[in-house]
């Protein structure tokens, strides 16, 4: 069943960027995409070798790039397989707007809704028929609904209301209900509710008393309740709905700081799977019993376990560990005892693992540095692959791409900054390359490994891209994940501005130009460099950034209560914390911004609203500064539309070689495009 991500603040990170340079967040956060191999050792900071220069490289559009279709599993505690067999349940964005569709096994594409306007999100087939459980919001306002698509093609809302939002939980073991939560009594929390399959009619099962929902097991009998204390301290309650008066237990005592979170419970419901971090440094999975309360470690690695999920009947476990930006996954057969082995896949990650009826196929993702995700299928008993897709635009050609690698660097303190670097193809000594700092949200996200058609547009037409994980970032351990608690701004802002040095010490990178480009809490880091550390970066792109923490955290989504109290902890109780929130607030220093800047915003973004972005960019403005103001109306915090990400993208690109590289020329104090 569905459940909670284990990192709070990897779960509210939102790629603004539209692109999956951190984890996508197209993908369900419980099932993160995920890398076949292991990682790659580079040494710290040490630069990609020398590569011989290709004079005869192509470069293509945005539009080239955003060509591509991208695609995209159904929910994991969905039914990914038709009833019959023949179909695999996805989500395509082949009109330029994500919907759902099906493929069958030569890879035909067929239609299942049909929006120009709403992403709509496929979670699940029925059991006996084609009807489908999809998802989707307004505007890209997040108050998503989940609804049904009839076999006439009609949609019917099974969670109408305004500003309420569900999602989608899992299908009961006998298929005969399924399970949805919903805040609409309180939009503070969720409520779990069983939908009847045939007719719709719904029963309460459990009023949430203000936690988040970690998982509901096969029966519906037990509910697994996160509670995030702080943000690095967590536990586990458990509810079961068998007995008269059912009340939350919980089942992690613990003294000290230490992270608990749900991952699944297993399908025969003998046990509960839930992530800590009690042993060590990265989260573990271990299993809870739920008959005899013992525990025991499931999955233990040097790296975060990322995620767990199994087969319905229980004989295949999928899980994966994030190994420096690179995500392991192994499927692992309980019957045989040993890993399941695919043949015919290229390197690259592999995710998204969906189980047909029988358990004999799987449907998965495969995409790699230079090609977005594709589709295969699997047959378990040879291990003989297929692939359905090809994602990436036919005008492309792949070997013009880049792969990346991982380095590291030395920041202000001699801590080790663990970065993903790109360099172009035609990059030298004699060819010497302008350069980006790319910063990712959070502010406890990751920048990893795969395809971005942002960061590869960039690339090709020259750029050098270093996607620096500040302390702060998931998936190098607790202790630097809790690096810059409260000390957001300044901490790990000393790490970025340190990434420019350690461009400037290649000998293929232009060390004059160097500039920083972020979303969401990237985006603030952005604002924050070019105002408190205003001759550190020669132009910043801002998208989605938050500029006014006083603003932001008086104003968060109601749906994030159960977390806010976790919120406050790492970035400051606005009731104590605001002198030290108007002190990181790039807005209330906007005077020292002297560098050219580009902003872009969703004018429907519910977590750093629209004024935001319209004051700072007014008051950079009054300094005499170039700035560049994007401005959606359809969108939300991130690019639901191909057509926006194509535009953004296009907009970076102007404006990085006009005030960056110089090949254009300044056009006055920048222009507002709609």
């Amino acid at each position: 069943m569905k459940s909670t991500p284990l990192n709070l603040f990897a779960a509210i990170a939102l790629l603004a960027l539209g692109t999956q340079c951190s984890q996508p967040a197209e993908a369900p956060a419980e099932d993160e995409t995920a890398v076949a191999d292991a990682a790659v050792e580079t040494p710290v900071a040490e630069a990609p070798m020398e590569e011989e220069v290709t004079s005869s490289l192509e470069t293509y559009s945005a539009a080239a790039f955003f060509e591509t279709t991208s695609y995209l599993m159904s929910d994991p505690s969905g039914l990914g397989f038709s009833a019959d067999g023949s179909h695999i349940l996805i989500s395509s964005d082949q009109t330029g707007v994500f919907n759902a569709g099906a493929l069958d096994a030569s890879g035909s594409y067929t239609a299942i809704t049909t929006s120009e306007v709403d992403a709509t999100w496929a979670q699940s087939y029925f059991p006996n028929d084609d009807r489908v459980i999809v998802e989707a919001d307004q505007g890209g306002n997040e108050l998503d609904h989940v609804y049904v698509r009839e076999l006439d093609g009609t949609m019917t809302d099974l969670t109408p209301g305004e500003e309420l939002k569900a999602f989608f939980i899992g299908w009961r073991n006998d298929r005969e209900a399924f399970f949805v939560a919903t805040n609409e009594r309180d939009n503070g929390t969720f409520d779990v509710y069983s939908y009847n399959a045939g007719t719709f009619e719904r029963d309460l099962m459990y009023e949430n008393p203000g936690l988040q929902i970690g998982g509901v097991s096969a029966s519906g009998r037990w509910v697994a309740l996160d509670r995030p204390r702080t943000s690095a301290d967590s536990d586990i309650l458990l509810v079961d709905l068998a007995v008269e008066a059912p009340e939350p237990v919980l089942i992690t005592e613990h003294e000290g700081n230490i992270a608990y979170g749900t991952y699944t419970f297993t399908p025969d419901e003998t046990q509960l799977v839930f992530a800590t971090d009690e042993h060590g440094e990265f989260n573990q999975a271990w299993t809870y019993d739920l008959a005899t309360g013992e525990r025991a470690a499931l999955i233990e690695a040097d790296w975060d376990v990322a995620f767990v999920i199994y087969s319905p009947s229980g004989r295949y476990r999928v899980h994966a560990t994030n190994d420096d930006g690179l995500t392991n996954l192994t499927i692992f057969d309980n019957e045989v005892g040993a890993p399941v082995t695919l043949n015919g896949l290229p390197d690259g990650e592999l995710g998204q693992v969906r189980f047909s009826r029988d358990e004999s196929q799987i449907a998965f993702g495969v995409n790699t540095d230079t090609s977005p995700r594709n589709v295969y299928l699997a047959d378990l008993a040879t291990g003989d692959t297929t692939r359905l897709t090809d994602a990436l635009n036919p005008a492309i050609d792949e070997a013009n791409l880049v792969e990346a690698t991982v380095v590291r660097y030395m920041s202000y303190d001699g801590l080790e900054i663990p970065s993903i670097f790109y360099r172009p193809v035609n990059a030298s000594a004699e060819n010497l390359a302008p350069a980006i700092v790319w910063v990712h949200g959070g502010p406890g996200g990751q920048s990893t490994r795969g395809y971005s058609a942002t960061i590869q547009h960039l690339v090709n037409h020259g750029y050098a891209v270093l996607a620096a994980n500040n302390r702060g970032s998931s998936g190098y351990g607790k202790t630097f994940n809790h690096m810059d608690d409260r000390r957001h701004g300044e901490a790990d802002l000393g790490d970025i501005v340190f990434a420019r040095a350690y461009l400037e010490s290649l000998d293929w990178v232009d060390g004059d130009a160097v500039g920083i480009l972020g979303g969401s809490y990237g985006g603030y880091m952005v604002a924050a460099a070019l105002a408190f550390e205003p001759e550190a970066f020669d132009v910043g792109v801002n998208v989605f950034g938050v500029t006014n923490w006083v603003r932001t955290l008086d104003s968060i989504p109601p749906w994030w209560e159960s977390f806010r109290e976790a919120l406050y902890d790492e970035m400051g109780d606005p009731a104590t914390d605001g002198a030290r929130h108007r002190r990181i607030s790039p807005l209330f220093h906007a005077e020292n911004i002297v560098r050219p800047m580009l902003v872009v915003q969703g004018a429907n973004d519910p977590r750093v609203l629209q004024v935001e972005s319209d004051e700072l960019v007014e008051a950079v403005r009054a300094n005499g500064v170039p700035v560049e103001y994007v401005l959606f109306p359809d969108e939300g915090h991130g690019f639901a539309r191909r057509e926006n990400r194509i535009t953004a993208s296009e907009a970076y690109l102007t404006f990085l070689d006009t005030y960056l590289r110089g090949d254009g020329e300044a056009d006055g104090m920048g222009e507002d495009m709609e």
